[in-house]
C-alpha cells in the first residue's frame, strides 16, 4: 500500500531527486534512477498514485482509467518491451487480445486491423483491392518515419554543447516527416477517402485529427499496433504495484496526499519543494511530470518563469484534447455475455474525420466524431478471479472542457443535478451506440459511470482536462524547450509532453530524463 504524505511517514532530510507526479513518466524515471543508486521521492498530490495507470472500483467493479491496450510488449527484442522489464524487474507480465487488435467501424461497415504487417496489409488489400500499391507505400513510410525518431528523441537528452554541434543532423530526418501532416502524407499516395479514414481510425489514440496531426505522430501509433495489443495481466494498477519495489528497494518512497505547492529555486538552482502545509523537502535534482503547462504556471515561482520567458515558450504549443469516459459495469462474465477483446473505432458514415469533428464541436447534438469502445475485463485473463460473473467495458468520446467549465470551481461528486443531468444526457447517447455492436449487453447493466473533462482536471491537474497533454501538430515537434532539461539548473522535466503521447512515450521520457540526470546511458542496461 502506498503511504500518504498525511500518515507523516519517515522522510529523509533530502534525497537524490523529488519527482512530482506519480504517473508512467514519474514512475519510469523514478524507477530508472534508483537502478543507478539513487534515494528518490515521489510525490503524487491525489489519493491514488499512478497517473492514468490507475485504477478505481465502484460496487465490486474496478476500471482502468487510460490503459486500454499497449503494442510491442509481445516482442521480446522490442524496446518497449525491455524497459518494462528493466523498470519492474521483469514482474509485469502481458495478455495478447488476439489477432484483430483494432475494428474500424464506418456506418454499417467494419474494417479489422490485424497483427503482424504481412497480415495487416494482406487484410486491407481485401478492402480496397485497387490500392494495393498504396498501402503498401504506407506501410513503409510508417517504418522510415519511426525509424528517424530514436536519434531525434536522444538529441533531446545529450549534453547542451553537443546538441548545438549535433542536434541538427539528429533531427533532420525526423523533420522530414514531422514537419508533414497526416493528411498530407496519405493524400499524397491514394486518393481514396475511404482508405485514408480507415488508415487514420486509430487518431483517438493521440487525439488530433488528420489535416492537424503531424505524421511522425501517426506512424509512431500505427507501427507501436503492428504486432498486434496487449494488456495487463491483472490490470493496469499491475505497473504501479511492479514498480514501486524498484523504488521502494534503493531507499525511496512513493507518497500519496502530497501535494506540492512550489519549486524553491535558489540562485537559479532547483533545491527542493514546498509542500502545501509549509514542509519543505530537499533534494539535488527536482523533477517534474506533472506536464509542462502545469508545471510552468503553477510550480515554479513567477519570478522565475518571468526570467527565463517560459510563458513564452507555452504559447507555442497547444493542449491537447478533452474527452468523457463512461465506465460500464455488468452482471455476467465476459465468456457469458460474449464480450470481444477487440477495440472498436466507430465513426459516422459522411465526412472524413476533421469534418465529423468539426461539425461536432459546432454542434454537440450531431453524431460523435469518434467513438472508441474497449473490453477490459474481456482483455484481461485474471479478471474472472478477482470479479466473477462481473464484466466491464469502456467508452470514450469527444467532449470540449468548455462544455463543463462553468462547473470547474465546484467540487468531484458535488458539482449539481444540472452537472449531472447532462452527463446522463452523454451517457444515454453512448450506451445507444454501444448497443448496436454488442446488444447482448443490454440488460444486463448493474452500473455505469461518466467521466468528463473536469474529472481528468481534478485527478491529472490539467487545466483544461486534456487527455494527452500538449497536442501533436507539426509545430510541436519544431519546440526545441520540450525536453528534459529546463534554463533552471537540477530542474527537469519527465512524461509524455517531452516525448510523445501515451504509455509508452511516458515509460521512454524515463530513459531521456534519467540520461539528461545521470549522463548514463540508460539503453546500454536495458
Amino acid at each position: 500500500m502506498i503511504p500518504s504524505y498525511k500518515q507523516n511517514p519517515d522522510l529523509h532530510k533530502t534525497y537524490d531527486t523529488i519527482i512530482i507526479g506519480s504517473g508512467m513518466g514519474g514512475l519510469a524515471t523514478a524507477a530508472i534512477l534508483s537502478k543507478q543508486g539513487q534515494k528518490v521521492l515521489v510525490l503524487e498530490r491525489h489519493y491514488t498514485a499512478g497517473g492514468f495507470t490507475h485504477v478505481f472500483k465502484r460496487k465490486d467493479y474496478e476500471w482502468d482509467v487510460g490503459i486500454h491496450y499497449i503494442g510491442e510488449v509481445q516482442r521480446e527484442n522490442s524496446i518497449l518491451k525491455k524497459l518494462f522489464d528493466y523498470v519492474t524487474d521483469g514482474n509485469l507480465k502481458w495478455a495478447d487480445i488476439g489477432d484483430v487488435y483494432d475494428k474500424i467501424v464506418i456506418g454499417d461497415k467494419q474494417y479489422d486491423f490485424v497483427k503482424g504487417v504481412k497480415n495487416f496489409k494482406k487484410q486491407l488489400i481485401s478492402y480496397f483491392p485497387e490500392e494495393e500499391k498504396a498501402i503498401n507505400t504506407y506501410v513503409n513510410l510508417v517504418f522510415e518515419a519511426v525509424k528517424t525518431s530514436r536519434n531525434y528523441y536522444i538529441s533531446k537528452a545529450i549534453p547542451k554543447y553537443l546538441e548545438v554541434l549535433f542536434g541538427w543532423y539528429l533531427k533532420k530526418p525526423f523533420h522530414k516527416f514531422s514537419d508533414k501532416t497526416t493528411y498530407e502524407v496519405l493524400s499524397s499516395i491514394t486518393k481514396n477517402e475511404t482508405l485514408i479514414k480507415v488508415l487514420t481510425g486509430q487518431y483517438g489514440d493521440y487525439g488530433l485529427t488528420p489535416k492537424e496531426s503531424s505524421f511522425s505522430m501517426h506512424a509512431s501509433v500505427a507501427r507501436h499496433y503492428f504486432d498486434g495489443g496487449s494488456f495487463p495481466v491483472g490490470g493496469s494498477s499491475q505497473i504501479l504495484k511492479t514498480i514501486a519495489p524498484v523504488i521502494l528497494n534503493s531507499g525511496g518512497s512513493i507518497l500519496i496526499n502530497a501535494e506540492v505547492e512550489e519549486v524553491i529555486i535558489e540562485k537559479n538552482t532547483a533545491i527542493g519543494v514546498r509542500m502545501t502545509d509549509g514542509k519543505i523537502i530537499c533534494a539535488k535534482n527536482i523533477v517534474s511530470n506533472a506536464g509542462i503547462m502545469t508545471t510552468y504556471k503553477k510550480l515554479l515561482p513567477s519570478e522565475v518563469v518571468k526570467k527565463h520567458k517560459l510563458n513564452e515558450q507555452l504559447k507555442k504549443v497547444n493542449q491537447s484534447v478533452a474527452h468523457a469516459s463512461l465506465y460500464i459495469g455488468l452482471e455476467g462474465s465476459p465468456e457469458e455475455l460474449k464480450l470481444p477483446k477487440t477495440n472498436y473505432w466507430i465513426y459516422p458514415e459522411k465526412g472524413d474525420h476533421d469534418t465529423c469533428v468539426k461539425n461536432y464541436l459546432n454542434d454537440l447534438s450531431k453524431p460523435f466524431p469518434v467513438i472508441y469502445v474497449s473490453f477490459p475485463s474481456a482483455k484481461d485473463p485474471d479478471w474472472s478471479n478477482r470479479y466473477p460473473d462481473k464484466s466491464t467495458i469502456d467508452i470514450i468520446t469527444l467532449i470540449p472542457y468548455e462544455t463543463f467549465k462553468k462547473w470547474a470551481d465546484t467540487s468531484w461528486m458535488k458539482r449539481g443535478k444540472e452537472y449531472e443531468a447532462i452527463k446522463e444526457k452523454f451517457a444515454q447517447r453512448l450506451l445507444k451506440e454501444l448497443y448496436k455492436i454488442v446488444p447482448q449487453a443490454k440488460g444486463k447493466i448493474n452500473c455505469y459511470e461518466l467521466s468528463t473533462p473536469l474529472s481528468t482536471k481534478h485527478f491529472v491537474n490539467y487545466e483544461k482536462g486534456e487527455i494527452y497533454g500538449l497536442d501533436h501538430s507539426p509545430t510541436r515537434y519544431r519546440q526545441s524547450f520540450l525536453k528534459p532539461r529546463t534554463p533552471i539548473k537540477n530542474f527537469y522535466l519527465t512524461g509524455q509532453d517531452i516525448v510523445t503521447a501515451g504509455v509508452g512515450g511516458a515509460l521512454f521520457s524515463g530513459v531521456l530524463t534519467s540520461m539528461a540526470i545521470t549522463g548514463q546511458n540508460v539503453l546500454k542496461n536495458v
